[in-house]
């Protein structure tokens, strides 16, 4: 413990990045997307490469170990260990230069591979080693992994497209590491580093004929260090090939050249369908002559699993016809379209051919769906893409496990070898799921295993040992995409034998005699099935624990919650910086503690002790969820469904158990009980606003920013006199009047009602039934994790609305996060049918319209309004897939064009904008996309957002005032009325 204290004081006093030793923020680097767990003594965070070859240097004095970290997605536990995590995705992430004429450019390690692509795009160039982890692998990641992606048919590995590293040795020794001539003439390098490359060669000429031997013949081989790099067949060689692959053992990269290319232009996408998987997979070696750019499977479970998440479904609607028992995703991808759709033609007539159609016999039925709409051909890449997280989704405690996931055969070989392995499974008591790169012969297979269980993992060790025996008789690589970390690294002596596992370990000792380079990765690994470096380890326990939600979809302790929480496979899609909502705070923070995995990593070790006791409600897991904006995002985009503003509540409330309630948490928490009260006095309520002197009070006892504005209270809050409103004989709906719009901004109410009224709806304002205030959804007292109150707030609602939702009333709210309320946390705080009834008939005002317009039942008369709207979607809005019909709604009014901005959260998020010690993360959030874009517009752009919290960001951001969709299309009506007034002729006109 003294030489880590030591070592955590020298690099806290030697760096500017960020250096954590504490338990929670160890525990979130603890694992990566395997099933493995090593708890590290540190993590650090350089700023620059200096730093990290600081870092390096101090912890090499102090006789640790270091392990290099991109975006921590390595399916094979290569970059979790016991000494110090270098964590080089938030600031080493540059491209160092770009040389767009010769067609390549040098980056730090820690670059996204989307975020390159974004940069290069503009130039017409792109990285093409498209892994489906694009949205948060690192290049630094993908060249120890060496990594292949699903094109790799057509542009190689990432070794085929790296042209020279700069790296630094275990002693500190900076080199660049290219092509060489086998004399090494002409290279300018350090004495040791010229010694070092001529021992390589040396090596590999030593080896030539066990190299060739040994080495499978299959593209998808990514097993051990690349001794074939330095035969002298392939001279010259280039020694940054020894390093790709390497998994951080060898050198410490600095940087990367990479082999560009131009992007693709065009595209033409067959889905072929089979009845039979065993077909499909004999198929491929067929499919692969039209020469396509890709060939991918999809399975049967994956298309079930998908069918099952919302933001997949349309996509498998459109794509997928009838049952099949696998599908192959053909892409074509030349500079001509017209060629891509003459090799689509011969791919159906190729189909036919073979045998498939769809009026044949389960074995032989098929055909192909071609997809030529860059949307269509879009969302099902998307899909193929989430693979793994889609197969991951599965709510049971047995999950689809990668050990043997990346095995590559030659394609003759690939219909006996999956059908031999799915027997192994049945033997097994097991099945497994397949999918992936069928063009290569290299399947993502992963068996149904739960590692909790020692009979599973003695059947996932039996499994592994007859799998490779298969991939060695068939001649292929039992390493073929993901690397060998921990999983795969055993069994290098069995795929290669004893000769080349001595020449991998001389190569490990030549370059880090020290053994300070993530030791234990592909020499002289640990057993792959050693349970005490597994996630769940065999002492893993969650004790009981109370929960206050439903949780019941899920299996273990705490109704299902310990279930939910361990769905989260750390693949880090919500790493992504771009698309979608998920995850804000990441986005704008950049760190492990603020995205949705690092957070649903702290709540898996809490609840199982590993944090010590009571972690659930300590300091120190509110300051892990403290970013957290409750967006939902995670809710939909989430391929696992990892629902972490849910899971907020569950910390909230068992945090104001435990120490009760701050003095926010109460002006937040009990908004809808004191409205009125402060409406009445809405004057004196308002003096914190004009008052300097009470804005820097309330910051300091209230924790609310000085910098910040509150919402000003009025006197003539929502208070209709009528219980029901337009004609008595109109299609009824209820308007449920919100504790924000009725409060703050009445009259998007007014404007609702308006509207609904002109178009013939008889709108009903019912009143509780105990004669008290207006219904409430009760997100106030859900945000400071007061769920009775917020379930008293909500048995009311359900008390007042059940009896016009029993009889087909619609239920309309403006205000998204109320609204949807209705359709989410009431269901998992009832469970009767009265909350299921008023659940069903819960609609966005929006969606209301849209339906009645889709049903020919609107009749609206609307006028022009302005040239152009620009829109900003409420969160919850695009988790609950309810933001089209604002867009489509927007688009009624004659003339109006509707742009929508490509944003994530606003940053307000309720009261989270408004916190002193969240306003900055808050303003970061909104600068990201969102006021950017609003500042951008002109003045004559109507600014459009639904969200109350957004419409207080923008306003404040950018000092434009936004409007909610009903404000804008009461504007019309308005418009619509004065025109026709204008046209209509006077009386003495009229009269002559």
């Amino acid at each position: 413990m003294k030489n880590v204290s030591s070592l955590e004081q020298r690099l806290r006093s030697d760096l500017t990045g960020d250096v954590f030793f504490d338990a929670f923020n160890r525990g979130r680097y603890a694992t990566d997307a395997s099933f493995y767990q090593i708890m590290p003594a540190g993590v650090v965070v350089p700023r620059t490469v200096d730093e990290a070859l600081r870092t390096l240097a101090i912890v090499r004095d102090a006789g640790r170990i270091v392990t290099p970290r991109g975006g921590g997605t390595s399916q094979c536990g290569q970059t979790v260990n016991d000494g110090i995590v270098v964590d080089l995705s938030k600031h080493l992430n540059k491209i160092i230069s770009l040389d767009v004429a010769n067609r390549s450019c040098v980056v730090e390690p820690g670059i996204v591979l989307d975020d390159l692509n974004r940069q290069l795009r503009k130039h017409g160039l792109w990285f093409p080693v498209d892994v489906s982890t694009a949205s948060r692998a690192t290049i630094g990641g993908m060249a120890g992994n060496n990594s292949c992606g699903g094109r790799s048919l057509r542009y190689g590995t990432m070794r085929d497209n790296t042209l020279s590293m700069d790296a630094a040795l275990a002693d500190g020794t900076l080199l660049h590491f290219g092509e060489v001539p086998r004399d090494l003439t002409r290279i300018n390098g350090s004495d040791s580093g010229l010694k070092l490359f001529r021992d390589m060669l040396d090596l590999g000429e030593r080896e030539a004929l066990e190299i060739s031997d040994k080495f499978p013949k299959v593209q998808r081989r990514v097993g051990g260090y690349n001794l074939d790099a330095l035969v002298p067949r392939n001279a010259p060689n280039n020694m940054a090939h020894l390093l790709v692959g390497s998994e951080g053992t060898l050198a410490f990269t600095t940087q990367v050249e990479l082999k560009l290319w131009p992007v693709i232009r065009n595209k033409a996408l067959g889905v072929c369908h089979f009845g039979s998987f065993y077909e499909a997979m004999d198929a491929a070696q067929h499919l692969v002559k039209l020469r396509p750019i890709a060939v991918e499977l999809v399975d049967r479970t994956m298309i079930a699993l998908g069918r099952e998440i919302a933001m997949f479904q349309p996509i498998i609607s459109a794509a997928v016809r009838g049952d099949p028992d696998a599908i192959l995703v053909v892409e074509f991808a030349e500079e001509d379209q017209a060629d891509n759709l003459a090799r689509l033609k011969q791919l159906g007539e190729l189909m036919s051919d073979l045998g498939f159609g769809w009026d044949r016999p389960q074995r032989k039925w098929g055909g192909v769906v071609e997809l030529v709409e860059p949307a269509l051909q879009t969302g099902i890449a998307d899909f193929r893409a989430a693979g793994l997280n889609v197969m991951m989704s599965m709510k049971q405690e047995g999950k689809p496990v990668s050990f043997v996931e990346d095995c590559a055969v030659p394609l003759p070989r690939l219909a006996d070898y999956t059908e031999r392995l799915n027997a192994v499974f049945t033997k097994h008591g097991t099945r497994g799921t397949m999918y992936a790169h069928a063009s290569e012969g290299c399947l993502h297979v992963r068996p149904v295993l739960n590692l909790k269980l020692e009979k599973d993992v003695k059947a996932m060790r039996a499994i592994a040992e007859e799998a490779f025996a298969m991939v060695r008789e068939y001649k292929g690589s039992h390493s073929g995409e993901h690397g060998d970390g921990l999983v795969r690294s055993e069994f290098h002596e069995t795929m290669f034998g004893a000769r080349i596992v001595a020449d991998f370990r001389e190569v490990k000792q030549r370059f880090d005699p020290g053994n300070t380079l993530n030791p234990g990765k592909i020499v002289d690994p640990p057993r792959m099935d050693d349970r005490s470096l597994f996630r769940y380890a065999p002492d893993y326990r969650v004790g009981e624990l109370k929960t206050v939600l439903d949780w019941s979809a899920y299996p273990g302790a705490g109704g299902g919650f310990q279930g939910a929480v361990e769905m989260c496979n750390n693949n880090g899609a919500c790493r992504k910086l771009e698309g979608g909502v998920m995850c804000p705070s990441y986005r704008a923070t950049r760190n492990e503690k603020d995205v949705t995995r690092g957070r649903a990593n702290t709540l898996r070790l809490a609840i199982s002790g590993q944090l010590g006791a009571d972690a659930l409600a300590s300091d120190e897991m509110m300051e892990t969820l403290k970013l957290c904006v409750s967006c939902k995002a995670c809710r939909h985009e989430c391929p696992t469904g990892v629902d972490m503003a849910k899971m907020k509540i569950e910390v909230l409330a068992a945090r104001a158990a435990t120490h009760g309630l701050s003095l926010r948490d109460r002006l937040v928490g009990y908004l809808p009980r004191y409205l009125d009260l402060a409406a009445r006095f809405a004057p004196i309520a308002n003096w914190r606003n004009r008052s300097p002197l009470l804005r820097a009070l309330f910051e300091k006892l209230a924790g609310i920013s000085a910098r910040r504005a509150l919402p000003d209270f009025r006197r003539d809050t929502f208070r209709p006199d009528a219980t029901a409103l337009g004609p008595a004989d109109g299609r009824e709906v209820v308007l449920f009047a919100d504790t924000f719009n009725r409060g703050y901004e009445r009259e998007n109410l007014d404007a609702a009602i308006e509207v609904l009224v002109a178009g013939g709806y008889r709108v009903h304002l019912p009143r509780p039934s105990d004669g008290g205030r207006p219904p409430c959804c009760g997100r106030t007292f859900l945000s400071a994790g007061l769920v009775e109150q917020a379930r008293a707030e909500l048995d009311r609602l359900v008390a007042t609305y059940v009896p016009f939702a029993a009889r087909g009333v619609p239920i309309i709210g403006l205000e998204p996060s109320c609204l949807l309320t209705l359709r989410d946390e009431l269901l998992s705080l009832r469970s009767d049918e009265a909350a299921k009834t008023v659940s069903a008939h819960a609609l966005l005002f929006e969606e209301f319209l849209v339906r009645e317009a889709e049903a020919g039942r609107l009749a609206l008369p609307l006028g022009a309004v302005a040239g152009t709207a620009v829109v900003h979607g409420h969160c919850h809005q695009k988790s609950f897939g309810a933001f089209k019909p604002v867009e489509k709604v927007l688009r009624l009014v004659p003339g109006l064009d509707v742009k929508t901005i490509e944003s994530s959260c606003c940053g307000m998020a309720g009261a989270f904008g408004y916190g002193a010690d969240t306003y900055q993360a808050s303003i970061e959030m909104a600068e990201l996309s969102l006021l950017p874009s609003v500042r951008s517009a002109d003045q004559e752009t109507l600014i459009v957002a639904d969200g109350t919290s957004c419409r207080h960001q923008i306003k404040d951001g950018s000092g434009r005032t936004p409007l909610h969709v009903a404000s804008v299309l009461a504007m019309s009506l308005k418009r619509a009325t004065s025109n026709s007034d204008r046209l209509s002729p006077t009386k003495e006109e009229a009269h002559g």
